[in-house]
């Protein structure tokens, strides 16, 4: 009884770390459209199933990572665009989307 219940309690935790590194992906950017980001609008179940939608990339990271304030409407499902991760996904993102100028 006692492997069981921690078979199925690493099993719930490896889940919500699915859970937690799909939200993290679901910040989509396309370099054929190099101003907008996609982020979904409801909680994502499956990549390949996830409706997203266009938002400008200045809005991506708006307030930084420590959240949106309260009277602000995110833009994307569960506040993404305002994570940690999403702050540095929007570094990422200018540093290729920028052309490197030799001094």
């Amino acid at each position: 009884m006692g492997l069981r219940l921690m078979i199925a309690i690493v099993f719930v935790a490896s889940m919500g770390l699915v859970s937690t590194d799909m939200m993290r992906k679901s910040i989509v950017f396309d370099s054929k459209t190099p101003k907008v980001f996609y982020c979904p609008q409801e909680k994502p179940i499956d990549m390949s199933k996830m409706i997203v939608k266009a938002i400008p990339l200045e809005k991506l990271c708006e307030y930084g990572p420590n959240g949106l304030p309260k009277k602000a409407r995110s833009d994307c499902y569960n506040d993404i665009d305002e994570s940690e991760y999403a702050c540095a996904e929007k570094q990422r993102i200018e540093v290729c989307v920028t052309p490197f100028i030799p001094h």
